[in-house]
């Protein structure tokens, strides 16, 4: 009896694994649907294949974010559905199949879920990056590193040489704000990657560095200020002081949005800076700048001018608690309330998670000084050449306010020597664009304008000849 029970039972769990089966082959391909999100469609691909193991695996690629190959956690098929767990971006899709082409489900994420139909596909999406440098290249690429003294915080970086004799003029590449690597890369592109190449082939040694707390450097970007970071651009410019392919009396800074606020900060803090370009660097106050870039950012992404005042008003009601309230304990208390409306204890633990997680990403030192901080000041004492692009259809830093106040600093400086420049069609990466939304970033194959790079390019060879 217990023979057959044994027989019986191996059976049952025979036909389980063989439904198994079929259902993990079913699953087995390339699945690719259109995400509906407000002012944009975002393709989703999931990739299902079977590993050397023999296990199935999955990856999910968001093309126009210029993500690839996010590890999916947990597949749960069966003959009808098909469930997958991304964790590391809290989200979920759960499909059942229409037919053996066809996922009809959704994906939740963040406390948040959208219709998502998956079809199966032979091809899909790959980014295109053409502006993106092919090794080998025509010049000496060192890897480097170096130390902070302040708060001896090790970075590293590359730095690139022209080939030939001689010293040569260098400039320090400096990232926007957020933990950034060298290439500043971004939906895919690598724009420091496409800039230095661009500068390296024009005769310039180019140092670009991973931001604290990424790839090769040390420490954590969210516990510094732009005043601290300054500290490192500083860190850099002394070891190219005393490297023997640099001419130390050329040596210049190119900051990109944030980085255009670090660079006339650490100009100011030694005579070593000889040339400064603020790629699309503010000029006003950061609380202006987030009011306006707000406001632009909804409006391009389709939201109704009822909604974009009322944003204005959450953002007015979290910068005054971040500004002027003192106590830790209330400023989170305060900040709960703000984004909940007054509704936080009645919200899901899921909802409160996310909540928690945008208080953790406003709550910081570097965020508070960049409330806080206007740059006009700074930018008065400033006296080497300097170089403000900013693009036309910027909405991150729109152009006519912070152009008219960096041009103002520079003349009431007595600066003798700056252009300011708004360069047409070209949004905050400047890349040429349609509307300058956020969401074409990771959409325009072009990094770099080719009319930006020779807009850069031609400037400095005048202030290095």
């Amino acid at each position: 009896m217990k023979t057959i029970k044994h027989l019986l039972f191996l059976s049952f769990l025979i036909i389980i694994l063989s439904l198994n089966s079929i259902a993990q082959e079913k699953a087995i391909g390339n699945w690719s649907g259109k995400l509906e999100l407000p002012g944009t469609k975002l393709e989703i691909i999931f990739k299902i294949s079977v590993s050397e193991e023999n296990k199935t695996v999955a990856a999910m690629d968001v093309p126009q974010q210029g993500a690839a190959g996010i590890s999916v956690d947990k597949i749960v098929a069966t003959n009808d559905s098909l469930q997958l767990t991304i964790s590391v971006i809290n989200g979920i899709f759960s499909g059942a199949f229409a037919d053996e082409q066809t996922l009809v489900g959704t994906w939740s994420q963040n406390g948040m879920t959208f219709p998502l139909t998956l079809s199966k596909t032979e091809t899909v999406t790959e980014l295109k990056r053409p502006q993106t440098p092919v090794k080998p290249y025509p010049y000496t690429e060192e890897e480097v590193s170096f130390k902070n003294k302040n708060d001896s915080v090790s970075l590293a970086g590359t730095l690139t040489i022209p080939e030939g004799p001689g010293k040569f003029p260098v400039v320090i590449l400096i990232t926007g704000s957020g933990a950034q690597d060298r290439d500043e890369t971004i939906f895919g592109h690598k724009p420091f990657l496409v800039l230095a190449d661009h500068l390296t082939r024009n005769g310039f040694a180019v140092l670009r560095t991973d931001d604290r707390g990424v790839g090769g450097s040390e420490g954590n970007i969210r516990d510094v200020t732009s005043e601290e970071l300054a500290g490192d651009v500083l860190a850099g410019l002394e070891f190219l002081k005393n490297h023997n392919k640099i001419d130390a009396s050329k040596i210049g800074l190119i900051g990109h949005s944030e980085g255009g606020i670090i660079a006339p900060i650490a100009a100011n803090l030694t005579d070593d800076v000889n040339f400064i370009i603020m790629w699309a660097g503010p000029g006003i106050n950061g609380e202006q700048i987030l009011y306006e870039q707000g406001e632009l950012i909804n409006r391009a992404a389709g939201l109704t001018e009822e909604l974009i005042q009322h944003n204005r008003e959450i953002q007015s009601e979290i910068f005054s608690v971040l500004l002027n309230e003192s106590d830790t304990k209330e400023i989170y208390h305060q900040l709960q309330n703000a984004y909940s409306g007054g509704m936080y204890e009645e919200l899901s633990n899921e909802q409160k998670k996310i909540i928690n997680q945008r208080i953790m990403g406003v709550n910081t030192p570097w965020f508070k000084f960049f409330l806080k901080y206007d740059p006009y000041p700074t930018l008065k004492k400033v006296k080497c050449p300097v170089l403000a692009l900013i693009g036309e259809k910027d909405i991150q830093v729109p152009p006519k306010a912070n152009l008219e106040a960096i041009e103002k600093a520079f003349t009431k400086g007595g600066n003798k020597n700056f252009k300011v420049q708004e360069l047409k069609n070209l949004n905050h990466m400047f890349q040429n664009c349609e509307t300058g939304a956020i969401s074409e970033y990771g959409e325009i194959e072009e990094t770099i304008a080719p009319e930006a790079l020779k807009v850069m390019t031609g400037w400095l060879k005048d202030v290095t000849k």
